[in-house]
């Protein structure tokens, strides 16, 4: 959890992030219950101090033989254990209370965030790639994969109930090769590449700030302490969790793995096709580098990058938003998001978020290292959607087809393809 003293010294700034966040919680009530978790941690320490010392006086009136005095002493000791009593249930009780009210602290924001209150206050930083004007009346995504056998919605809802699909022949292969296209840049620029657990611990989603806000945006195993994850940053913070690590250079961490989300509270928002379901995939970078804000900046603009060059392979257009206040996280001090053109959204749709978050998750993970001088400092993370898949194939499919029918496949993804051009307008699966 984030540190006390610091929330202290900052408690006005705290209680904006909130506010600005939207996480109902009173800043001053915290520290209010602190000031009591302290007097009570103190006043039972006392206690047992004295309880301690009464025991030995007991002892020693035993062994001399003073049996009044030692009738005396244990009346007193025993009203003694039972307000030593009184006083830990009631500390049990306030640090409770405390800890809840910890885990809803938030991170503070970067001093450029926007401030507003949904994506739509969101503020443009760079648009990329020209918005392709059709001479026809473009296909959305969900047709051209009915017309290619690349999609089957209704079978996938048959099997798996709403917001589920089938991805068929050269649908999957696209799938497949974003993922895989992912993967190898990441590669190249020297990410260390893990296959890590998907089902996880409720500590662990604590641990990463995922709890306990995004507790009904997850879906767990039932009679298990067994959760399905959103997204692999959670078991690649989760790998350093408890150790002290090398940080003489930072830590490069990608994934590729399931996610599953319940999409609580989106009920009857992007309903059609592929933008919001239940079962998706990404390949995800994080980033542990040391305390220094400079640093951790400029890996934040290094994975976003790394995501552009993806997106320009794709040949897709995009562009990349500020995250303003009221559209962040909890655990997040600054943020990116990518969207890509959506010709059948006629809008940018989000594909990627890339996230700074200081020390808020190592300091829930006990993620440490040593400094130049050797002490010990708790570690900055951060995260980056390389790609997600099936959503970023709506751009994919709907940016690249043609008049007659047919989808023009990029360069780039020829080669995870087995040279496929293009998916033909006449094609017989």
């Amino acid at each position: 959890m984030l540190d006390i003293h610091v929330i202290r010294q900052k408690a006005n700034e705290f209680q904006e992030a909130a506010n600005q966040k939207r996480i109902s919680i009173d800043i001053h009530e915290l520290l209010g219950i602190d000031d009591r978790r302290r007097e009570l941690m103190q006043l039972t320490e006392s206690q047992r101090a004295a309880r301690n010392r009464r025991s030995k006086a007991i002892e020693a009136m035993m062994r001399e033989g003073r049996k009044e005095e030692d009738l005396a002493e244990r009346e007193e000791a025993a009203k003694q254990q039972e307000q030593l009593k009184q006083a830990e249930e009631e500390f049990r009780t306030v640090l409770t209370a405390y800890e809840a009210l910890m885990l809803l602290v938030p991170n503070l924001m970067s001093p450029d965030t926007p401030i507003g209150r949904s994506d739509e206050d969101n503020v443009e930083v760079r648009r990329v790639g020209e918005v392709p004007e059709f001479g026809f009346a473009p296909r959305s995504h969900v047709e051209l994969g009915q017309q290619h056998r690349l999609i089957d919605l209704a079978r996938g809802v048959k099997i798996g109930g709403t917001r589920q699909y089938v991805l068929q022949n050269y649908g999957l292969q696209l799938h497949r090769a974003v993922q895989q296209l992912a993967y190898d840049l990441l590669l190249d620029k020297g990410f260390e590449t893990l296959d890590v657990p998907v089902l996880v611990k409720e500590q662990t989603l604590v641990a990463t700030g995922y709890f306990p806000a995004n507790r009904d945006q997850t879906y767990a195993i039932n009679g298990e302490d067994k959760w399905l994850v959103g997204t692999s940053e959670v078991p690649l913070i989760a790998y350093y969790s408890d150790e002290v690590i090398d940080l003489t250079e930072p830590k490069l961490l990608a994934a590729v793995t399931p996610c599953y989300r319940s999409e609580v509270g989106s009920a009857g928002r992007d309903v059609h096709g592929l933008y919001r379901v239940h079962q998706f995939a990404k390949v995800e970078q994080v980033v542990l580098c040391r305390a220094d804000l400079t640093e951790s900046l400029v890996w934040l603009e290094r994975m976003t990058a790394n995501s552009e060059e993806l997106l320009q392979l794709l040949e897709l257009p995009y562009r990349v938003v500020a995250v303003c206040s009221g559209d962040m996280s909890q655990k997040n001090y600054k943020q990116y998001d990518i969207e890509t053109w959506m010709p059948s959204r006629n809008n940018y749709g989000e594909t990627h978020s890339a996230s700074l978050l200081l020390d808020f998750q190592a300091r829930r993970s006990n993620i440490k290292y040593r400094d130049e001088e050797g002490r010990l400092q708790y570690a900055y993370t951060l995260n980056n959607t390389m790609v997600a898949s099936p959503r970023i194939l709506i751009p994919l499919l709907e940016n690249h087809q043609r008049e007659d029918g047919s989808i023009y496949i990029p360069q780039a993804l020829r080669p995870y393809m087995r040279g496929l051009a293009e998916i033909q307008a006449d094609l017989e699966v």
